[in-house]
């Protein structure tokens, strides 16, 4: 084979992978096109990572609730009820209480989102 039948045999190669593969065919039906959508934009596992994280903060409020607070509460004064904690004229103990929980989400998702990217899962 000559350098000129080879170069050409290579670059009709590059120009085979470098060609688009052709889209799948069009679904018919109604049937067919939802099911194509939810294949194409993976609805359904849109729809349990959405279940789960309502359900995680959901958790995590609990875990704040249950066992943040009572430990923020000894910085407080005997009694003190931190969701009704005044300062001055100002209700902040249910801001307080919002700020923390969003805090201890924001880090859950942050731990989340860490170990899956190191076993590669999502």
């Amino acid at each position: 084979m000559s350098p000129d039948e080879e170069m050409l045999s290579e670059l009709r190669k590059i120009r085979e992978l470098l060609t688009p593969a052709p889209g799948p065919a069009a679904a018919k039906g109604l049937s067919a096109e939802f099911k194509a959508f939810l294949e194409q934009y993976k609805v359904l596992g849109l729809a349990v990572a959405f279940i789960l994280g309502i359900y995680l903060g959901n958790l995590v409020k609990a875990l704040v609730t249950d066992l943040v607070l009572p430990i923020v509460a000894l910085a407080l004064p005997a009694g003190t009820d931190i969701n009704t904690y005044m300062v001055g004229p100002f209700g902040v103990g249910d801001f307080a209480n919002s700020v923390l929980t969003f805090i201890v989400v924001a880090l859950v998702i942050f731990i989340i989102v860490k170990v899956a990217k190191r076993y590669k899962i999502g």
